[in-house]
């Protein structure tokens, strides 16, 4: 062994590690030796860190990272910030080139203006949701003189004037995202437009613009791609205005803006034949046959999505012959979509790799078995309520499909165990998602994780079939396994519990209304699953302190939970509440055990890190306003169910 690792120079390491990209075989790579350990050491480039006193240390053994990551680090704030700059300009940051912050709800202007002057080369920086982010913390941001990438997505105290002053601060910008900023008008996106000439990228979706925002965007030489999804307010005449500027747009999400028309978007096309990429879901109650011929100019087309509008078979015939580097269609929820139209959609080169066919009620076997047979590289396919389809469509995906790796069959009740057989062929899949399939059980489960190594999300929402000998399989068979819905399964027990403790890379779990499972199945979970961040055990009855208690000592990586109408008490709700120190999302509705003082200490010692927490409306009157303006001063949202 020592002499077969002695021929692997550095040169020949850095390529093997270069096609590793799972998180735990770069951590088995680590541990080989300390020649692999030094190799991964030096040319790491990306870190995320839970407490900010380890940044220097971290930096230190990573040379090479220029990307950092502290939106899970709930201590970030300005004196953190102002502790870790010291005197001076530390190493670490003169080779920052990304930043992520989102959610960073204690970091504010005086901290955000220290990073920007202290790390002279970032290019990218994410603060999204963090609710205090206003106009002076813009301000600050406008030092970024080289960032290309800003991501200010919900940042609900941003106005017009935070929004210039980052457009005057950052003219090289190159992407901005302004997503559920409500408070920017048509005189930020105009303002943006005049000083932001190199912007490619742009997301004003739910914002409150007008058409005169468009006209303004239109001006935007270089603007490849325009989000704006929610956008009531824009009219078919903002349209016009794009479709006759812009003239390097090559994707454009329209979707959700309900006083556009068809016709409208025709125009835009017409203005656009090169556009890659067209969204427009849940738009037009119409789609009239000028549209669909201005979809012949669209000779490079990749992606289009149209859910929730209505087609016709010559809409097919049109995709098929003139868009043939189609590689995604999203028909999700849309009215006349038939066997005969995917057959006339798939056949004669269209080589689809997504396809969204949600509620798409009238489709057969028919429809899969041509698009297995002409789509054989499909990866994904949404097939959710599509209830006439039956084992012979599995039967085909197995059969033809070998490189699938998402599959949406959701509350499709002709799958039953022998489609789950036929299924399990089909070796690539990644997320598979079950949910309402209340045929299938442990036997067909069994197959799937027998063949099927590679799943890392599945959901079982309510398949009442599924039990413990289901998971014991899954638990053996699909160790990559990091997402799981289990919720209303109650056939399971403590047993199936124990047995997903074995699933090291587990993260996420839902296992809402198990009441068979108790503090021992729990407990046997938190010991097993230390990478668990997520976890859903509401309406858990059955679960005691006992299990709570492990929770809180063991899965100390937990950041969302919702304990809501669980046997938890006073003490168990501080340990938890008090214990994970990375918990930042709690829902605490219901909690009959748990007395108003339960709740005033539990929240006390959890104020600095939560971000949100849901309670039952009553203990609006029963908790001091003290701790209820604490916890929004420091940038937690209370939703008061």
């Amino acid at each position: 062994m020592d002499s077969a690792l002695f021929v692997l120079n550095e040169d020949l390491l850095i390529r093997i590690l270069s096609f590793i990209t799972h998180d735990s075989d770069r951590k088995a790579f680590r541990l080989v030796c300390k020649a692999f350990l030094r190799v991964d050491s030096f040319h790491r480039t990306h870190l995320r860190i839970l407490r900010p006193e380890f940044i220097t240390t971290l930096f230190s053994k990573f040379p090479r990272i220029y990307s950092l990551d502290l939106s899970f680090c709930p201590q970030i704030n300005d004196g953190a910030v102002s502790m870790l700059m010291g005197y001076g300009l530390p190493d670490w940051s003169r080779s920052l080139r990304k930043l992520v912050l989102s959610r960073t709800t204690g970091l504010k202007s005086a901290g955000l203006e220290m990073l920007m002057k202290s790390c002279p080369v970032l290019e990218s920086i994410d603060v999204s949701y963090c609710w205090g982010f206003g106009d002076r913390e813009a301000a600050a941001l406008s030092f970024g003189g080289s960032l290309r990438d800003v991501k200010l997505d919900r940042c609900l105290g941003l106005t017009d004037v935070g929004l210039a002053k980052i457009a005057i601060g950052c003219q090289c910008l190159e992407k901005l995202s302004l997503m559920w900023c409500i408070e920017i008008t048509d005189l930020g996106i105009d303002f943006l437009s005049k000083k932001c000439t190199q912007l490619k990228q742009l997301d004003i979706s739910y914002l409150k613009v007008t058409s005169v925002s468009l006209h303004s965007i239109s001006s935007m030489e270089k603007l490849e791609l325009l989000a704006m999804v929610g956008c009531g307010i824009v009219d078919d005449e903002g349209l016009h205005y794009l479709g006759k500027g812009c003239p390097s747009l090559q994707a454009l999400d329209v979707s959700r803006c309900d006083r556009l028309s068809s016709s409208a978007l025709a125009f835009l096309i017409n203005g656009h034949p090169s556009m890659l990429q067209v969204y427009a879901s849940h738009c037009f109650h119409e789609f009239p046959t000028k549209v669909i011929q201005g979809l012949k100019d669209l000779k490079n087309l990749k992606k289009l999505i149209l859910d929730g509008a209505p087609v016709s078979e010559s809409f097919f015939k049109i995709i098929n012959f003139n868009c043939k580097y189609l590689v995604e269609i999203g028909l999700g929820k849309c009215k006349g979509v038939t066997d005969k139209g995917i057959l006339q959609l798939v056949s004669g080169g269209v080589n689809l790799n997504i396809l969204n066919l949600t509620c798409c009620s009238e489709l057969t076997d028919n429809a899969i078995s041509a698009i297995t047979d002409s789509c054989r590289s499909v990866l994904c396919l949404k097939l959710e309520c599509c209830n006439l389809l039956t084992e012979k469509s599995l039967y085909h995906l197995g059969l033809h499909c070998s490189l699938l790796e998402e599959l949406d069959l959701t509350d499709c009740f002709g799958v039953n165990d022998t489609g789950l057989y036929y299924l399990s062929k089909c070796t690539k899949l990644i997320c598979l998602k079950l949910g309402l399939c209340t045929n299938i059980t442990d036997k067909g489960l069994y197959c799937v994780a027998r063949n099927c190594s590679e799943i890392r999300e599945l959901d079982l929402y309510r398949c009442q079939g599924i039990g413990d000998d289901g998971l014991y399989a899954l638990s053996s068979g699909c160790k990559r396994m990091q997402k799981l819905n289990l919720s209303y399964c109650s056939e399971v027990t403590d047993r199936g519990i124990e047995c997903l403790g074995h699933l090291p890379e587990l993260s996420d779990l839902e296992m809402r209304s198990l009441l068979n499972v108790t503090g021992t199945g729990l407990t046997a979970l938190a010991t097993g699953c230390k990478r668990l961040s997520e976890l859903d055990v509401k309406d858990c009855t059955s679960i005691d302190d006992s299990g709570f208690m492990a929770l809180a000592y063991y899965s100390r990586n937990l950041q969302q939970i919702n304990l809501s109408h669980c046997a938890i008490s006073d003490v168990g709700l501080c340990m938890v509440m008090g214990n994970l120190t990375r918990l930042q999302d709690a829902k605490l509705v219901n909690l009959y055990n748990v007395s108003t003082n339960g709740f005033e200490v539990a929240l006390r010692a959890s104020c600095v890190r939560l971000k949100k927490v849901k309670l039952i409306a009553s203990l609006r009157l029963q908790l001091t306003p003290d701790i209820v303006k604490t916890l929004k001063a420091r940038g937690c949202r209370i939703r008061w169910d």
